[in-house]
This record gives C-alpha cells, sequence and structure tokens, in this order.
C-alpha cells in the first residue's frame, strides 16, 4: 500500500501534484475571501476554515469515486452538434453560478459606495447568514474540486499520493487564506479585481464545458500581472499619503 515511499520518482510526483492543487485552490480561495468578507468578523476565520474543509472533503469524496468521475466525461445528449458530458454540466453550471455572483458582488460594492446612509452602506447580511455562506461555498467547491480532481487522476493513478496532495494543499492554503481575506477585504480596487478574474474563471470555465480549451496558463499570468501592477499602485499612493502627512507635521 506505501511501496510508492521509496521511490524518488513517486515524491518528485507528489511534489508537483501538491503545487498544482494549491495553485488550483487559488480561485477558491479568493472566492472565499469575498464571501467571508461580508460575515460578522468574529464568524470570518470559523467560515473560512469551513470553508477548505468542505473543499477538502469535497475533493476526497470525489477521489473515492474515481469510476463515476470517469463517467462523468461520457457524453449525455448532443446539442447543435455539440456532446455534452456530465462534467461539461457541472462546468458550465458552476461558471454560470461564478459569473453571476461576481456580477453581483461588484454591483454591490458599486451601490454600497455610492450610499450615503450610514445602515445602507453597512455590508448586509447575506441570505441564511453563516450557513448561507457555507452552502454557496460548497457549490462552488464542487465545480473547483472536480478540475483539481481530475488533474490529479492525470497525473498519478496511486490514490494514496492523491488524498495526501489534497490534504498537504488544503492545510496550505488554510494557513494563507487568513492574510489573504484580510489583504483582500483592506484593498478595495484588489477585492474588485478579484471579482473580475473570478468572472473570468467563470467564462473559462463555461468554454471548457462546451469543449472550447483555454490555457490555464493565460490565465494565471493575466491575474499574476494585473496583481503587480495593482501592488505598485497600493505602493505608491501609500508613499503619497505618508509624504502628505510628513508635509502636513511639518
Amino acid at each position: 500500500m506505501f511501496e510508492w515511499i521509496a521511490s524518488p520518482e513517486m515524491w518528485v510526483a507528489l511534489a508537483t501534484l501538491i503545487a498544482l492543487e494549491i495553485v488550483l485552490g487559488i480561485d477558491n480561495i479568493i472566492f472565499i475571501a469575498i464571501l467571508v468578507g461580508r460575515l460578522p468578523k468574529e464568524q470570518r476565520q470559523k467560515a473560512r476554515i469551513l470553508g477548505l474543509s468542505l473543499a477538502m472533503i469535497t475533493r476526497l469524496l470525489l477521489l473515492f469515486s474515481l469510476f463515476w468521475i470517469m463517467k462523468l466525461t461520457a457524453p449525455l445528449f448532443t446539442i447543435l452538434g455539440q456532446e455534452i458530458s456530465g462534467r461539461d454540466l457541472i462546468l458550465i453550471l458552476g461558471g454560470l453560478f461564478l459569473i453571476g455572483k461576481s456580477t453581483l458582488e461588484i454591483h454591490h460594492d458599486i451601490d454600497g459606495a455610492e450610499e450615503s446612509n450610514e445602515e445602507d452602506s453597512m455590508p448586509p447580511k447575506i441570505r441564511g447568514g453563516f450557513v448561507g455562506v457555507l452552502v454557496q461555498i460548497a457549490i462552488l467547491d464542487i465545480v473547483f474540486s472536480l478540475d483539481s480532481v481530475i488533474t490529479a487522476v492525470g497525473m498519478v493513478s496511486n490514490i494514496e499520493i492523491m488524498m495526501l496532495a489534497v490534504i498537504v494543499a488544503v492545510g496550505v492554503m488554510m494557513i494563507a487564506s487568513k492574510s489573504i481575506s484580510e489583504f483582500v477585504e483592506n484593498n478595495p480596487t484588489i477585492k474588485i479585481l478579484a471579482l473580475a478574474f473570478l468572472i473570468l474563471v467563470g467564462v473559462t470555465l463555461v468554454a471548457e464545458g462546451l469543449d472550447f480549451h483555454i490555457s490555464k496558463a493565460y490565465i494565471y499570468f493575466a491575474m499574476a500581472f494585473s496583481l503587480g501592477v495593482e501592488s505598485i499602485n497600493i505602493y505608491i499612493k501609500k508613499k503619497r499619503l505618508e509624504h502628505l502627512r510628513t508635509q502636513k507635521r511639518k
């Protein structure tokens, strides 16, 4: 069962898979960060941990359902000459949900910025509160986990390695989630940028479901480049504020 421990190739495969699982989980972390930002501060960390725990449980359950996952790639029906499988349906519906949710969040932030009434400008409670957040996280976890598990299945055939990679990757995400969430919450422009990329991820999921393959390398490069530019803007703004404060003291 654990013969792979003595194999250097398996350790390389494990390290590679962990890295890929973390990269594929970035979308999940951003989505969770934005959702929990609408909760009271005392509930946010609990929601983050529970949300990522749901992601880990979903991925592990999907790994134990490898036969079912393989059947998901079989065509269910055809529309305009395009074969649609169970996996395609999940990706399309998940992508549409992500596009709709991110768009509503952007509208909420814009409308909230224009409200002058103090009560209206406060972040409204999400429908269902804490449970509502977990339900929304669970819905997207299924989509993100499916992508992650299919990647794992395509890379290695040893289920112990897949499970270990998922557990380690989610553990790393749990450690990083609070810092990422606070950074997103404290920087409104970063939050809008993150929501815009979640829309892009949603479009990519829909395209993938319709058999239009878009390399995720392009998506992640665009995210990294835009984040780098926005980080420079934040740094410049911070320096200007410090300069103004220094001038006022004089």
